[in-house]
């Protein structure tokens, strides 16, 4: 396939990077107005361009990875050049009614809302579009499985999708900054707290993947009766743990929905 993606954002760069590494026989493009901060791309064999438009006639699926606020202005710019394409917005927002009407039913239009660690291959990516162009969303099925994980799901779910799985990114980061900070107050030095805090939480992502179990029974395990983990989970609690990430992330979806 031939990808085009108009944005080399930190968001664009990490698919353009992903798909690079994880995908086979795929030509990628990514557009930005300063190309010179898109630059380091070239060295996973990815084509850079100025110009949104540049190659932009023969490419197979366009994704847009910019400001909700650009949409508009660069589909005026690239829709005389497209005819018969797959048009993926990642943008925060906007929605597949607004995004059909700009295009005219001439291409085919769905959302797509990844994350940055689409880089590394471990992106969870959501991808919706309307009735009537479900069964044209494999070909972006499978591109974004192969840099991580992809599930379809409503459109009415794509704000919280982006909560949670993109706004869930900085959430899991926060947690594992607190525990590095833990570590160096129990006795480590920065470095081996930040190496043990982030490879624990890795480590409880994939045995929870990959036995396919509900969090509490993988914490079952390593909870002793009278023992340290259910001690400092109690604790936890008992400082609003649980809630306060629940209220957080309440409160990024109604921001996102203001």
């Amino acid at each position: 396939m031939k990808i085009h993606i108009i944005g080399g954002g930190n968001l664009g760069g990490a698919v353009a990077i992903g798909l690079a590494q994880f995908t086979l026989d795929n030509t990628i493009t990514v557009t930005r107005r300063n190309v010179k901060l898109i630059e380091h791309l070239q060295q996973y064999g990815i084509a850079i361009a100025a110009d949104n438009t540049k190659g932009i006639a023969v490419a197979d699926v366009i994704i847009l990875a910019i400001k909700p606020w650009q949409v508009d202005t660069v589909l005026d710019e690239v829709l005389p050049h497209l005819s018969g394409k797959i048009i993926a917005s990642a943008v925060s927002g906007v929605t597949l009614g607004h995004l059909n009407k700009k295009v005219g039913g001439t291409n085919t239009v769905v959302r797509i809302m990844p994350n940055i660690a689409a880089q590394y291959g471990a992106s969870a990516t959501c991808i919706s579009a309307e009735a009537s162009d479900i069964a044209k969303l494999q070909p972006i099925s499978d591109l974004f499985d192969k840099v991580g994980t992809a599930v379809i799901i409503d459109e009415k779910l794509m704000d919280a999708a982006t909560v949670l799985g993109a706004c869930g990114t900085a959430f899991a980061l926060r947690y594992i900054r607190a525990s590095m900070q833990a570590g160096i107050e129990i006795g480590f030095d920065a470095k081996t707290a930040l190496a043990i805090a982030a490879q624990t939480a890795l480590g409880a992502t994939e045995m929870l993947l990959k036995e396919n179990a509900h969090p509490e029974q993988l914490i079952d395990k390593v909870t002793t009766p009278q023992g340290c983990t259910i001690a400092g989970l109690n604790e936890m609690e008992h400082e609003g743990f649980s809630s306060s990430l629940i209220k957080g992330i309440k409160t990024s979806l109604k921001k996102i929905k203001e």
